[in-house]
């Protein structure tokens, strides 16, 4: 018997209408379908009429799930992967099980569709033809501005994911960090019906989410427009003056890392700097 395939198949984050026809009949035609929350899913499947057993595979049981599913496909039968909203491992669970079916010499296929950071970097009017995507920053505050303080160097379009309970502080983290007057863009509740698209500088977009509650609620994509390359060499120079004085009494690797934590610049640019 011919192994089965693994179809990751990607979702709508709003609008059911967005499901394209090929996702539909491909998750008509599977025989089980790995789902974030299968609660979440039921609605999508019961549209488009598939009678599929559902599995539930998230971040706490993708290890054991993948056994089930690798083992299934092996055994002939075709398995779809689907997160909540969007394209599967984008921020997202899969990645396990994925690289599981290819170890086992299982066939993996993409059915492209919605993608939520991408759907946002569409309309933002910031540089598209490169850019960092970072999924969700830490949880804390702390955490949160040392890894924004880590891209502030970056020349490319910033892209990150953020919940409706930490985007305010997160604003406010970004403007520490970034500016007050970094370009930037807000994307709310893409393709739903309170979409919203904020363009302007950081500090104008945390103005407006500030003393909007309305623009508070829902999923969000923050864009941020990347520092001039003149901002970035001039980051790389201070790094490696920081480096250099700590260089004179600490190992060339911790050294680095100090100066990069300090200014922001690469830690792999300062350590190979000699």
């Amino acid at each position: 018997m011919a192994a089965g395939r693994l179809w990751v198949i990607a979702t709508p984050i709003g609008n059911l209408d967005d499901l394209s026809p090929r996702a539909a009949e491909a998750l008509r035609a599977v025989a089980l379908i790995a789902a974030e929350d299968t609660r979440h899913s039921a609605p999508l499947l019961a549209r488009v009429g598939s009678a599929a057993r559902m599995l539930a595979l998230h971040e706490y049981n993708e290890r054991e799930q993948s056994a089930r599913i690798v083992e299934a496909i092996l055994a002939g039968s075709d398995v779809a992967l689907i997160s909540d909203a969007g394209t599967p491992l984008v921020s997202d669970p899969g990645y396990r099980l994925v690289r599981a079916v290819r170890e086992a010499g299982g066939i993996v296929s993409p059915v492209p569709g919605p993608c939520a950071a991408i759907a946002a970097l569409s309309v933002a009017g910031l540089p598209s033809d490169r850019f960092v995507f970072e999924g969700f920053l830490p949880a804390k505050s702390g955490a949160r501005r040392e890894r924004m303080q880590a891209l502030a160097g970056e020349t490319r379009t910033l892209i990150v994911y953020e919940s409706s309970h930490r985007i305010v502080d997160s604003l406010a983290d970004a403007i520490t960090v970034f500016g007050a007057a970094r370009e930037g863009v807000l994307a709310r509740e893409l393709t739903k019906l309170f979409e919203t698209v904020i363009a302007g500088t950081l500090g104008e977009i945390a103005a407006r989410v500030g003393a909007d509650p309305n623009q508070q609620r829902g999923e969000f994509v923050l864009l941020i427009g990347g520092a001039a390359d003149a901002d970035a060499d001039a980051q790389l120079a201070e790094g490696r003056r920081v480096f250099a004085l700590l260089r004179e009494e600490l190992p060339p690797a911790k050294a680095a890392k100090l100066a990069a934590a300090i200014t922001g610049a690469a830690r792999k640019a300062l350590y190979h700097v000699e």
